[in-house]
């Protein structure tokens, strides 16, 4: 997330949701690719939800993969993939909050998250959430299919 997404986030968005982001949490832990779920830095005065994924589920060059998860009163939200590879990052993130460049709902795609596009997520958080897990399914799947190709 740049300083400048921060920024318009903290203006426009509100307090974080940690009723949402609990909720979000709890149903996370029922998908498979999901191996836990913890507030960041505590549950107290939460800065973010960390859904760390299975790493055994990935080719064996992917090291770590987590979503950092902020959902706000307003009902803005990031979620942040962050995959990593040795000392490289592959990553992108989903949006919802006012940005003057980019729609409302918008993407970051990957591989660096630097680019924005519109995004087709719609605004209920397990909606989000589910959408964005399956988008992570299909990138381990891709990533499987990659990797026996090289092989």
């Amino acid at each position: 997330m740049s300083d400048g997404d921060d920024a318009e986030t903290a203006a426009d968005s509100g307090r974080l949701d940690r009723t949402t982001m609990e909720t979000i949490g709890r149903r996370a832990a029922t998908d498979p690719l999901v191996e836990s779920w913890r507030f960041e830095p505590d549950r107290i005065a939460p800065r973010s939800l960390v859904l760390t994924l299975d790493a055994t589920a990935y080719p064996s060059a992917v090291d770590a993969a987590r979503i950092d998860v902020h959902w706000f009163v307003t009902g803005d939200y990031y979620f942040h993939y962050v995959e990593e590879r040795g000392a490289s990052r592959f990553q992108c993130r989903w949006g919802r909050h006012p940005k003057t460049d980019a729609p409302r709902t918008h993407f970051h795609p990957p591989s660096d998250a630097n680019g924005v596009e519109p995004s087709p997520l719609g605004d209920h958080h397990l909606d989000v959430l589910f959408s964005v897990l399956d988008w992570v399914a299909e990138r381990v799947e891709r990533r499987h299919d990659e990797s026996d190709r090289s092989a």
